[in-house]
């Protein structure tokens, strides 16, 4: 057990009558990337805070790196790092003289700051003052704010939510060479297909309460979704795709017909040879997310 770095025993929180995490265990070892997933209201943000020690559990221990969080443990404090939704910024400041003075709280050097500035891709906005840096900019800047102590675990709470596509796929590179140099990291994200993408374990929470935890491909292949097959609506009717052999329903999606199966290789040679502009698709994390929270709605 030397190498668990979190670890979360039965914890719940509640704002007056709203029980807003319930019963929660969790664990992270060392090196591992795991998600944090649920609708709006779930107690992603309020369980990830009590695991950075923001918020005081109700009930039950949280530990990390063999600390409590709350209170403030201030040995700790420079082995975490922490992107919230409402990251706090000196105005005043450039962007490099932020994350400076960042980096002079926990006693790191001016190459810290540009470092961690680089790793985020900001290089270029490094003299613009900080009121005046793009929404996506001022993402970049408070995950560099996190990092530029080098902590051992980091918490990001919806990391790419404001960035463009090709912003956020710099990020997602950023985020496997962290976990490479065996960094653990904790994310809250709505993009079921970067948690997918990154994460070795996600928890999907609906009510305060952990429905389902494992990996995005354990889950998916446990929930025996099945897959689809879009071909032109033109080719052939519903109901004659739907008596193709293998073929378990149909659903008109305009320009085409989407085929759901759990067969893909004997719908396809029903098709026949001519399979131009005919697509398959297997099951993702978002449809097992989809199942699991609309079941449970």
């Amino acid at each position: 057990m030397h190498d668990l770095v979190i670890e979360v025993d039965q914890v719940s929180k509640s704002y007056g009558s709203v029980r807003v995490v319930d019963d929660v265990s969790l664990s992270v070892v060392r090196g591992e990337f795991i998600g944090l997933l649920g609708p709006n209201g779930a107690g992603k943000t309020t369980l990830i805070e009590m695991i950075e020690g923001l918020r005081e559990p109700d009930s039950g221990t949280v530990t990390v790196l063999g600390h409590r969080p709350h209170p403030r443990d201030l040995d700790l404090l420079p082995r975490i790092g922490v992107q919230t939704q409402k990251s706090a910024f000196f105005e005043r400041l450039t962007a490099i003289e932020h994350l400076e003075t960042v980096a002079g709280l926990y006693g790191r050097s001016p190459a810290d700051a540009r470092r961690s500035l680089e790793q985020v891709g900001l290089a270029d906005a490094a003299d613009v003052r900080v009121t005046k840096v793009s929404g996506g900019q001022r993402q970049r800047l408070a995950i560099a704010a996190a990092l530029v102590h080098e902590p051992d675990v980091i918490f990001l709470d919806e990391p790419t939510g404001p960035l463009d596509p090709q912003a956020r796929r710099d990020l997602w590179s950023m985020l496997r060479r962290l976990k490479d140099e065996g960094r653990s990291i904790v994310f809250t994200t709505h993009h079921l297909d970067e948690a997918e993408a990154l994460c070795d374990r996600v928890a999907i929470l609906h009510a305060g309460r952990i429905a389902a935890l494992d990996s995005p491909r354990t889950l998916i292949s446990g929930a025996a979704l099945g897959s689809q097959i879009r071909l032109p609506a033109g080719r052939m009717t519903a109901a004659e795709a739907g008596a193709l052999d293998g073929v378990d329903s149909v659903s008109d999606a305009g320009a085409d017909l989407v085929l759901h199966t759990r067969h893909v290789a004997r719908v396809l040679a029903a098709l026949g040879p001519d399979l131009d502009a005919v697509t398959t698709k297997g099951a993702t994390l978002e449809d097992v997310y989809l199942e699991l929270i609309g079941a449970r709605s």
